[in-house]
């Protein structure tokens, strides 16, 4: 049995070899202290704060926005999202050590912009491409591309060294993202047969494993998104995951063939392989502003369920 630090080691050394993938969750925001929610129940919590949900809904964040869109607009619930985001304290030592590394891609699971900002400060041959909601834009797009300096593009660059995956979008004035039921329920139809996921991920994600960094697999959607994301990917796949599990994670685990590191998200910062101490030395640089604007364009919530549980179960 290969012990966690030795698994935790040579899933590190893959992805600075750009033989894995990094997946950060929104948990990777707790290495520094941040207002910022770090999780979709404090991120609902803060939603619920400003605009009551029924009990139903409540602790759900995808069912509390659709609250929300349905009784105040959608334009209410992205503005809460925005202004959480906006707070954001820019970038830590793991997204500024993924920016050393350049791995081909990135999977970055939250609504907030520190992987962008890092890879901004770290090198110019990368790009994103992010989900957005069917409500921003014109036509069938699933996703939108950005070169580095935010320059649009029909779609990602093969020729990009690096490429950051952001599937739930990126909560920016100007940008989009998905949050309530009602974003998510066209993904969640086509997400099976990966129409929403870009080629280009898809490419990128072949002979590779992956290595999750503050994830959950607690909720529906996440595990969901992980799954059809690590799609015909080749493994080996890990995930730093800190006491105890919940019945459905394990379950999860076990299905996709993720060995569990039961580890401190701390102990991976103080693992991560040296590299060129130049790149990493990214504190010292003065923090630029990254202008991150730009222009973009009722469904029951049981409905969610059924389509997600029916994915459950394949």
């Amino acid at each position: 049995m290969i012990a966690a630090n030795e698994r935790l080691d040579a899933a590190l050394e893959g992805v600075a070899r750009g033989e894995i993938v990094p997946y950060l969750g929104p948990g990777v925001l707790v290495l520094d202290e941040t207002d910022v929610p770090a999780s979709p129940k404090a991120l609902a919590a803060l939603i619920e704060a400003q605009v009551r949900a029924p009990r139903r809904a409540s602790g759900n964040l995808w069912a509390v926005a659709q609250f929300v869109e349905t009784r105040r607009h959608r334009r209410t619930a992205a503005r809460l999202v925005e202004k959480a985001f906006a707070a954001a304290g820019g970038d830590n030592c793991v997204h500024r050590w993924i920016a050393a590394v350049r791995p081909p891609l990135v999977v970055d699971a939250w609504y907030d912009a520190g992987l962008i900002e890092a890879f901004a400060r770290a090198s110019c041959d990368w790009g994103v491409v992010h989900g957005v909601s069917r409500h921003d834009v014109r036509g069938e797009s699933w996703t939108r591309a950005l070169a580095a300096g935010d320059a649009a593009r029909d779609a990602p660059d093969p020729g990009w060294r690096s490429l950051i995956y952001k599937p739930h979008g990126l909560a920016r004035a100007g940008r989009s993202f998905l949050l309530s039921d009602s974003d998510y329920v066209p993904v969640l139809t086509e997400i099976d047969i990966q129409t929403p996921i870009p080629m280009e991920v898809q490419e990128r994600r072949r002979g590779r494993g992956f290595l999750f960094l503050g994830c959950r697999f607690d909720d529906q959607m996440l595990r969901l998104f992980a799954r059809q994301i690590m799609k015909r990917s080749a493994g080996p796949h890990t995930a730093v995951l800190e006491g105890p599990l919940s019945r459905m994670e394990a379950r999860f685990l076990e299905a996709q063939d993720i060995a569990r590191v039961d580890l401190p998200l701390a102990d991976v910062v103080a693992r991560l392989p040296r590299t060129d101490a130049a790149a990493l030395e990214l504190d010292h640089v003065p923090r630029q502003p990254l202008d991150l604007a730009g222009r973009v364009g009722d469904v029951d919530h049981r409905h969610t369920d059924a389509v997600g549980d029916l994915h459950e179960e394949l």
